[in-house]
Parts: structure tokens; C-alpha cells; sequence
């Protein structure tokens, strides 16, 4: 048979496939809170559009539809629904939560970074995982032993920093140092070690860029209208899954040097007191090395980029408004000096600040689950077997598009 006979031949096959995949596919006129669709690649055009503002674009695409929820057209029909519906995110995350996972295909996706973590499994696993790793953050002595992390790296990294740039009149990226922040309190949280990436000549830690390059890989993974071409890539072992592949060995080999480290520490000194989150999961019994990796790996990418991203947030906000600032810091004069949790927690106004600005920018912007089995949400939307559903975390128009009045309610309160 001739090439020319065997592309007839399949061209006559796929056009039965053509009409049955585009039965109710052809494009309507689009509307605000629907982006145009088209026979076979749905809304790809428009996903592809905005895949560097993803976060942005779909929540516009919400707070446009009466009910807050958007069904999105991608590859061969392949369905997504977007809400941010109060009663559709209970239904989902709490009433219906056994019939809605993360999935095989996000599981598979994140694998060579996550692992079997936490943020990367369901079931019982995730059970066992929860539980253990909230045992150990409601003690005591983890608390305090995160007090004075946190606060040795205020009082000798960060204020000097900011001190004498203040003092120079100089400009900094205040979302880097807020991330070398972050990158430090956890990392010694988490295992016990000190990266020192936020240092007065902001260095470039080895550690911090190869996590940041397994992350942003893995991330691109996950948001890619063409899972397939990261596959080719990693069958071959070029581009970025090449570079994906070498980081993610050298963060577990960094990961079980550690692990081995503690180990030894723990036999040498029975008695020794147990701070940081890996010594604590050694010496309770948990000692498989790839389950205690992927836990830490877990817990690092969790207290990393939320507490940086909420943070910068935070202070623009701050910064936007010196009305709520100066409310801010009449309640911070009250409190001693010392960051005592007991203190800390009182700062009710401070608190409320924090949170109405986490609800304006939520730090972790979108969570996605897939159907176990058919369903259909309180608002109607119906959901099938497999169906992918993102629950972006967006506010109401009148908050969001009015910072001051967001923050105002504050203040009443």
C-alpha cells in the first residue's frame, strides 16, 4: 500500500471519530465566563493564551459566571469544570470527600518529585501521613523549636537586611528575600539544615536552585495542554526532563546523606533531644528512607513558596494601605519584645490582617480533584466518572476589586 493510499485510509477512519467527538462541540458565541470552544481542541487556544496568568484567567472566569462554576473545553473534549462555588467546594473537599481524589494521572505526573508524599497521595495512605505529621506539629516542643528558628532568622538575617537597605536607600526584590526566608526556616524545620540562602550577598545555593528547578519542571508537567511531549522527552532524556531527572537525584541523594547523618547522630546519643521534623520521624520508628524523603521533600515545597507568597502579599498590601499598618503596629508595640507564641497569638488584629489578606491572595491559588464516580455538584453541574474538577480559591468581586474596603472590614472587626 502506498503512503498516499494509507493516509486516505486513515483520514476515512477519523471522520466518523471527527463528527462523533464534535457532536456538541461547535463554538457558540463566547461570553465572559466562557472562552470560545472549537471542534476537537475545545478552548485550547484560549488555555494557551493565558497559560503564564492560569491563576488569573480562570478566576475571572468564575467570578463571570452566575454560578461560579465553568466548564472548560480542552484536547479532544477532554472536560474540566472550575468552580468556586462555597457549596460545590464543601460538596467536593468535604460532604462527597471519599468520592473525589487527586488521581493516577497527577499522581504518575508529580511522581519523580513528590514521590509517594503526602501532597501526592490518597487513601489510606494519605491518612497515615496526616496523622503522623500532625501528631508531631501539635506538640510543644516542636512549637517552640520553630519560635526560635523563625526568630533567629528575623532578628539575625532578615531585619539586618532590611536595615541596611533601609539605611542605604537601596532597592530590594522584597519576593527573593522573602523566599530565601522561607527556604531557611523550613529546611532547618524540616532536617536540620541550614541552606544560608538569605545572607547579605543573597548567594545562590545549590540546594535552593535545584528544588526550585524540580519544582517549576514538575509544575510545567502538570499544566501542559500536551502531556505527551514532557513523556518523549523523558523517554529520551533531553530538555528539561533531563535537567528534571538530574535534580530529583540530587535532591534524594542530598535527602538520604541527611537522613543517614541523623541516623547516626540518634545511635550515638539515645537520649538526644529530638527538634527537627526528620529526627522526630526517625526516632519514633519511622526509619524507610524513601518514606521519610518524600515526606520532608513535601513538607519543604508546602513551607516554602505559601509562606513567601503569602507574605509579599501581605506587605504590598501593607504597603497600599497605612491606615491598617499603623493599626498594625500600635498592636505589636503592646507585646514584649520577644515573639512568645502565647503572645503572638493574641494579636487578634494582626491575625485578622493576615487572614483577609490570604483570602484576597490565597497563597496556594488551586486545588484539583478527579471524579471517583458520576456526580453532580449543588449547583447543578453534572460530573462524570474521571472528570477533572479545579477548585480555584477566589474571593468575591467586591473584596477583590476593592483592596481597601477588604481590609476595612478588618479594621471593624
Amino acid at each position: 500500500m502506498s503512503i498516499i493510499e494509507l493516509l486516505a485510509s486513515l483520514s476515512l477512519l477519523l471522520v466518523p471519530l471527527f463528527f462523533y467527538l464534535t457532536r456538541n462541540s461547535w463554538s457558540k458565541a463566547p461570553s465572559k465566563s466562557n472562552p470560545k470552544s472549537y471542534p476537537l481542541i475545545g478552548s485550547s487556544v484560549a488555555i494557551f493564551a493565558n497559560r503564564n496568568r492560569t491563576t488569573q484567567w480562570t478566576s475571572d472566569l468564575i467570578q463571570s459566571s452566575p454560578t461560579a462554576t465553568v466548564v472548560l473545553r480542552r484536547l479532544l473534549n477532554d472536560s474540566r469544570v472550575l468552580t468556586g462555588n462555597p457549596a460545590n467546594v464543601q460538596h467536593i473537599l468535604k460532604t462527597k470527600f471519599c468520592d473525589y481524589e487527586k488521581g493516577s494521572k497527577t499522581r504518575q505526573t508529580l511522581f519523580d518529585f513528590l514521590g509517594n508524599g503526602i501532597f501526592n497521595m490518597d487513601g489510606d495512605s494519605w491518612k497515615f501521613q496526616r496523622q503522623v505529621s500532625s501528631h508531631e506539629f501539635n506538640t510543644k516542643s516542636l512549637r517552640k523549636f520553630v519560635e526560635t528558628v523563625v526568630d533567629t532568622e528575623v532578628s539575625q538575617r532578615l531585619i539586618p537586611i532590611l536595615s541596611t537597605a533601609a539605611a542605604n536607600k537601596s532597592v530590594l526584590d522584597l519576593q527573593d528575600i522573602l523566599q530565601r526566608f522561607a527556604f531557611d526556616n523550613i529546611c532547618k524545620i524540616a532536617f536540620g539544615h541550614d541552606p544560608a540562602y538569605l545572607l547579605p550577598d543573597l548567594p545562590e545555593a545549590e540546594f535552593a536552585k535545584t528544588f526550585d528547578d524540580a519544582a517549576k519542571i514538575s509544575s510545567e508537567r502538570v499544566a501542559t495542554l500536551f502531556p505527551f511531549l514532557w513523556k518523549i522527552k523523558r523517554f529520551l532524556n533531553i530538555g528539561s526532563e533531563k535537567r528534571l531527572k538530574e535534580a530529583c537525584s540530587d535532591l534524594r541523594e542530598f535527602a538520604r546523606n541527611i537522613i543517614k547523618e541523623k541516623k547516626q547522630e540518634l545511635s550515638n546519643k539515645p537520649s538526644l533531644e529530638t527538634v527537627d521534623l526528620l529526627s522526630r520521624f526517625l526516632s519514633s520508628g519511622h526509619s524507610d528512607e524513601d518514606f521519610v524523603t518524600d515526606i520532608v521533600i513535601s513538607f519543604i515545597l508546602a513551607g516554602r513558596d505559601t509562606t513567601s507568597a503569602a507574605l509579599t502579599w501581605y506587605f504590598w498590601l501593607l504597603s497600599q494601605n497605612p491606615e491598617i499598618e499603623k493599626e498594625i503596629l500600635l498592636e505589636i508595640k503592646d507585646k514584649s519584645e520577644s515573639p512568645v507564641y502565647e503572645e503572638v497569638k493574641d494579636m487578634v488584629y494582626t491575625h485578622a490582617s493576615l487572614c483577609e489578606s490570604m483570602r484576597l491572595y490565597p497563597p496556594v491559588p488551586i486545588d484539583g480533584k478527579v471524579a471517583l464516580r458520576d456526580d453532580v455538584l449543588p449547583d447543578g453541574t453534572v460530573i462524570k466518572k474521571g472528570n477533572e474538577s479545579f477548585l480555584p480559591s477566589v474571593c468575591n468581586g467586591e473584596g477583590r476589586d476593592v483592596v481597601g474596603s477588604g481590609l476595612g472590614r478588618v479594621q471593624a472587626r
